[in-house]
């Protein structure tokens, strides 16, 4: 396997990643332990996830896919160091009023939230890559937050890009590499030629 740094942050991340999104819906638990640990042996090390996973998203399966990847983190017993975690936090959306009681914006008391309900749901006491995930005009990402449980930041939606400007406010600039680590765009051939 080859591993590229992650930007600038030092974070050294295998070239493919596992993407977990149906762990949940598509798979079961049994299934997901046994995706993760090949995964692992192939030499992956990065893993992504986000709060609102699995796919579909739905009130009774959300989270579902970070616990999981937490079961199984808890399973192999110091599995933890030989993953980069990376999970993200869902902004306002018509279509997910169950997240954080249907107020789900991107703001301190919400970016607390979420990341606790993320760690509980993981199972670890850190995070190495937290996103921005459906961001929204409404948006508070001018507040200053300040959070110690993930180790860089980072955005997910092709939305974000000309807001890069304000992330140093959501995202502090004291751990290396400064405030963002990667911009995710919209991978999707669908998407592409918007």
């Amino acid at each position: 396997m080859q591993y590229r740094e992650l930007g600038r942050t030092g974070l050294k991340v295998s070239a493919l990643g596992l993407g977990t999104m149906t762990f949940g819906e598509q798979n079961t638990e049994r299934q997901a332990h046994a995706q993760l640990d090949r995964a692992l042996a192939a030499g992956i090390n990065f893993l992504d996830t986000a709060e609102m996973y699995p796919t579909p998203p739905r009130p009774e399966t959300q989270g579902r896919t970070e616990q999981y990847i937490g079961s199984w983190l808890a399973a192999r017993g110091g599995g933890r160091d030989r993953v980069v975690l990376a999970t993200k936090v869902s902004g306002p959306a018509d279509w997910l009023p169950y997240l954080r009681g249907g107020k789900a914006r991107l703001d301190r008391p919400n970016l607390e939230a979420a990341v606790e309900a993320s760690l509980k749901r993981l199972r670890t006491d850190s995070i190495d890559l937290y996103q921005l995930h459906l961001a929204g005009p409404e948006d508070q990402l001018l507040r200053p937050t300040r959070l110690s449980a993930f180790r860089r930041g980072g955005w997910c939606s092709a939305t974000w890009w000309p807001r890069a400007r304000f992330v140093p406010s959501v995202f502090p600039t004291r751990r290396p590499g400064g405030p963002c680590a990667c911009c995710g765009l919209p991978r999707s051939m669908g998407c592409r030629g918007r």
